[in-house]
Order: C-alpha cells, then sequence, then structure tokens
C-alpha cells in the first residue's frame, strides 16, 4: 500500500488513480473533499490535521504521524478501527472519554450565575463575541479535560449551532489522536419544556407530541416517522446522539415523568421504542457506512433501566425523598420487557440501541445480595441482568451528577443515592465495578483517574488497563459509526434549509391530529 502525505494545494490539482475524481470546497473554515469513490472528509486546516493518500484514496492523518493508521482506515470495519484507537490511548484520555458533559448552551450563559461561564475571561454579552463562539470552559473542558461528549441545551438559532459545532470540532481535531466530539440532545421536539430533563426544547425545529402524545396514536410507524425527521434536524445540527427514548411504562400516575413515557402498556411501549430507534438509528443508501449504521445515524441513549416509572409512591428520584423504585407483585420484569423486546431487539439493521442509561433509583430488594444501591451502582442491574441476562453490548452511562455530594432538595444537585457514606472518588470506583462506562453529567477526570488507581491496587495494572480500554472501545464505536471521524462539519446554510422544512413541520402537525383521543362524546356532540 502506497501511502503519501497531499497538501491543499495538490489535491486540489489532482485527479486520483481508478478515477476517484474529487472535489474540495472551503465552508465556514473547514475544508470539504467528496471523494467518487470514497467517504467525504471536512477537516480544518488551523487543527493541523492533513490528508494523507494511499491506494489512489483520501484519508485523514487524525494523529498527524504521516502515515495511515487502522483507526484512519474508513475502509475497515468500525469495531476494528475502535479497538486499534482504544489501545493507543492514554488513561488520561480514556476517563476525559469517560465523561459527558453537564448542560451546555450556546451562547454558554447561567441564568443562575452570569459569571460562571466566561469568553476571554468575559461573561457572554459583554464579551461581544457571536454566541457561536466557545467558551472558556468549553475550550478547557475539549484540551485540558479531554471531553467528547457534549449535551447540548438551549441555542440561539440552527445557523449558531452549525458554527459553534464546527468550531468545537475544529478545536478537538487539534488534539492528539484528533478524537471529534459526539454531541448530544435531551427530547428538543416536543411542544413543551419539562424541567432538567427536556431543557433543550426547541430551536427551530418541527413539533411533535410528547412520547405519550405518540403512545396515543397506538401507531409505532408514527414514532418512526418522528425519529427519521428529526434524525435529519439533529444532524444538521451536529448532534450525533439523542438522550432518548423513554422506555419507561407509565405506571405510576402519579410520576412527574410520566408525559415521557410512550404507555403503561409494555407490549405498545416497546413496539413504540423500537420503531423510534429504528428511525434514528438507521441510515439508507449513500449514507450507510456499515450495517445500518452511517452520516446520518444518531445514537439511542435509551432510559431508564431496568424501569424508573417505578417510583415509591410516584415520588421522582431527581430528589431524595423519591430514591426507591418498588415493584409490587415481583413486577420488574414488566418493566424490563420495553428493553427486552423493544430496545434491545430491533427490527432495523442496527440491531441494539447504541447506549442505555440506568435510573437514579435504587431498585428495592432487588438484588440476591441484599444490596440496595442505586442502579448504576449495582453490580446486579448492570453486570448480571442488563449484560449476562439479557445481552446488551452497547455503551452503558450514569444518569446526571449521580457520584456528586447530596447538598439539599435540589433537582440539579448530587444524587448518590445508596451510597452517600462513600467518597467521590469511591463513587466513582463502585460505578466502574458494576459495568458502567460512562459518567453523565461529570466534566472532572480526576475522580476517574482515581478510580482507575484504586482497580490497579486491587485487580493490578493490567487487568486495570484492560477494563478502561474496553470502555473506550463500546464508546469510540458510536463515534465511527456515524461517521464523525471522517467529516464532523457542517454547512451552515443546508442547516438553516433542513431546519426550515416545510415537510418535517407538517408531518409533526399530523402527529399530533393523530395523537387527539376523544374522552367522551355525551349525546353524540361531535359529528
Amino acid at each position: 500500500m502506497k501511502t503519501g502525505i497531499i497538501s491543499l494545494a495538490l489535491a486540489a490539482a489532482v485527479t486520483l488513480s481508478g478515477c476517484n475524481s474529487h472535489s474540495i470546497t472551503e465552508i465556514d473554515n473547514f475544508i470539504l473533499v467528496k471523494q467518487k469513490k470514497g467517504a467525504d472528509l471536512g477537516y480544518s486546516p488551523a487543527s493541523g490535521v492533513k490528508l494523507l493518500e494511499a491506494d489512489g484514496l483520501f484519508f485523514k492523518d487524525h494523529n498527524q504521524n504521516d502515515s495511515l493508521d487502522t483507526y484512519e482506515d474508513w475502509r475497515l470495519p468500525a469495531a476494528e478501527r475502535a479497538a486499534d484507537l482504544a489501545k493507543d490511548l492514554t488513561i488520561d484520555e480514556i476517563a476525559g472519554l469517560m465523561l459527558y458533559s453537564r448542560h451546555m448552551a450556546i451562547p454558554h450563559i447561567s441564568t443562575t450565575n452570569p459569571k460562571r461561564y466566561t469568553y476571554s475571561g468575559i461573561p457572554w454579552p459583554e464579551a461581544g463575541v457571536p454566541a457561536y463562539e466557545l467558551s472558556d470552559q468549553q475550550i478547557q473542558a475539549v484540551t485540558e479535560g479531554n471531553l467528547r461528549q457534549i449535551l447540548v441545551t438551549k441555542i440561539s438559532s440552527p445557523e449558531d449551532a452549525a458554527r459553534w459545532s464546527n468550531r468545537l470540532q475544529a478545536l478537538a481535531e487539534s488534539q492528539p489522536h484528533g478524537i471529534p466530539t459526539n454531541n448530544s440532545s435531551d427530547p428538543r421536539n416536543e411542544t413543551r419544556a419539562t424541567d432538567e430533563f427536556n431543557e433543550g426544547s426547541g430551536g427551530d425545529v418541527s413539533l411533535w407530541p410528547t412520547p405519550l402524545g405518540l403512545g396515543a396514536t397506538f401507531d409505532p410507524e408514527v414514532a418512526r416517522d418522528f425519529a427519521q425527521t428529526v434524525q435529519a434536524e439533529y444532524r444538521a445540527l451536529g448532534i450525533a446522539t439523542a438522550l432518548s427514548p423513554q422506555a419507561d411504562i407509565y405506571t405510576e400516575p402519579r410520576w412527574r415523568r410520566g408525559v415521557g413515557c410512550f404507555s403503561e402498556d409494555p407490549r405498545l411501549a416497546a413496539d413504540m421504542t423500537r420503531a423510534y430507534i429504528d428511525g434514528f438509528q438507521t441510515s439508507y443508501g449513500d449514507d450507510e457506512i456499515e450495517d445500518g449504521w452511517g452520516r446520518m445515524s444518531v445514537n439511542c441513549m435509551v432510559k431508564h433501566w431496568p424501569g424508573g416509572g417505578a417510583g415509591e409512591a410516584g415520588r421522582d428520584a431527581h430528589l431524595c425523598f423519591g430514591k426507591y423504585a418498588v415493584f409490587p407483585g415481583e413486577n420488574l420484569d414488566t418493566n424490563i420487557f420495553v428493553f427486552n423486546h423493544g430496545a434491545f431487539r430491533l427490527d432495523g439493521p442496527t440491531k441494539q440501541a447504541s447506549a442505555v442509561m440506568p435510573y437514579y433509583t435504587i431498585s428495592y430488594a432487588q438484588d440476591p445480595s441484599g444490596k440496595n444501591v442505586a442502579n448504576a451502582f449495582s453490580r446486579y442491574i448492570i453486570q448480571d441482568l442488563l449484560y449476562d441476562t439479557y445481552g446488551y453490548e452497547g455503551v452503558v452511562c450514569t444518569d446526571w451528577s449521580i457520584t456528586r455530594d447530596y447538598t439539599g432538595v435540589d433537582i440539579h444537585g448530587g444524587k448518590p443515592w445508596g451510597v452517600e457514606n462513600l467518597s467521590v472518588e469511591e463513587r466513582h470506583y463502585e460505578v466502574i465495578k458494576a459495568g458502567c462506562d460512562q459518567f453523565g453529567g461529570n466534566d472532572e477526570k480526576g475522580p476517574v483517574i482515581a478510580a482507575y488507581r484504586m482497580w490497579c491496587e486491587e485487580f493490578g495494572e493490567e487487568n486495570a488497563r484492560a477494563r478502561f480500554e474496553h470502555s473506550a472501545k463500546k464508546l469510540l464505536l458510536n463515534f465511527f459509526r456515524t461517521g464523525l471521524f471522517e467529516n464532523p462539519y457542517l454547512d451552515p446554510s443546508e442547516t438553516i434549509r433542513t431546519m426550515s422544512s416545510k415537510e418535517f413541520r407538517e408531518h409533526g402537525y399530523l402527529a399530533q391530529l393523530k395523537s387527539v383521543i376523544m374522552l367522551k362524546n355525551h349525546e353524540n356532540t361531535l359529528p
């Protein structure tokens, strides 16, 4: 295999062997190379990344070592590429990969503490910079913290989201190994916003019924249509992971998150969940890369394992008085049914939801050992049930802020239910021992590195490396399968066009009509 470095000027003048013609375009400070016989490549000249030529094809030199490494070869299977990169990462880099950011808005501002986020040391808008510029804290998270998975909430406009995403990707691309960011969103296409778990609603998107409204159509094809439509909007905004669907069953009418469920019927909920994930995760035609995954795919993080709707007396586990989930009549299996027959048995080629989020709750009296700790701390709930019994193979990410200290009745506070007596570092260690791969709402890699050292002390350094590399491979797989390593960049004009689609809005409106249910028609008042 002949490999060489291709400068931009040379690439513009060359038609590669084998009639692999290509075009080169500069868009919003990045270069887009479209190959007739290969993957489209997007890169920022400012990042230091250049193109490699091998066998008449172009590749990105992510780690800037002037040679084509396995993980840089888009012709290879995603799993092989992920394993190759994972083995080369330092524990410091893996620790950053195991983080999932707290909420980030565009622009990065805080309504409760205006000085919390800054731009060159000055809060926005006093800094006088566009909304799409990166804050000091976002820059630090990517460069010093090795953070690569970002939760995006409110955005000022679709164009700002696209330009912000491009700047974030250029920054990530400039770092060792050139790992892009995998940006995500809570549900944002509903006609109402609900607290912390739906803070990202809006952004000039098409508007649809809530999941409960989708379930009210009794038609999984409506859920599939929703997901395929929103898939295009998410990718146009630079979002490659959806923190949804909510596969809980709505058996407790007092639970404040019931509107995020599809139904109280586990079979209907399973059918809706399956169609929803298939619609989000599947790419078609030229967009497909491998096994249904591709450049239009959006990873789904299904929640909340093993069932969050069973909160004692309807209380919610965001707060300390709702920490227990109870399963009267030994009905844990009824809650798991939606995952096992929906999220883990897709009709489409991607086969399973790419990620799972356990809920904050302590699944009371379910662990045969007698331990009562929150799901993400429980080896029985994660390793024994999720992996071993139900055969799940994807990423497991904790719910947000479970390793932080509990300081009072605050929906945004720490939620270390069942392990309040442990240190922050010890909580991280327990999560990893339970089998989880990632920490939601955690921007600090220090406790993850501390957990690695604890594993070294208990099981040895070789075993610790293997355990952390195992999580790194699973996490990276979701980057490779969605094409982020080849081209994470956006054309803002295409983003605007996608987000202004009249067709998408009509689909959402028709779904709203289908979701309306007549509860009563006394004396045929309505025809």
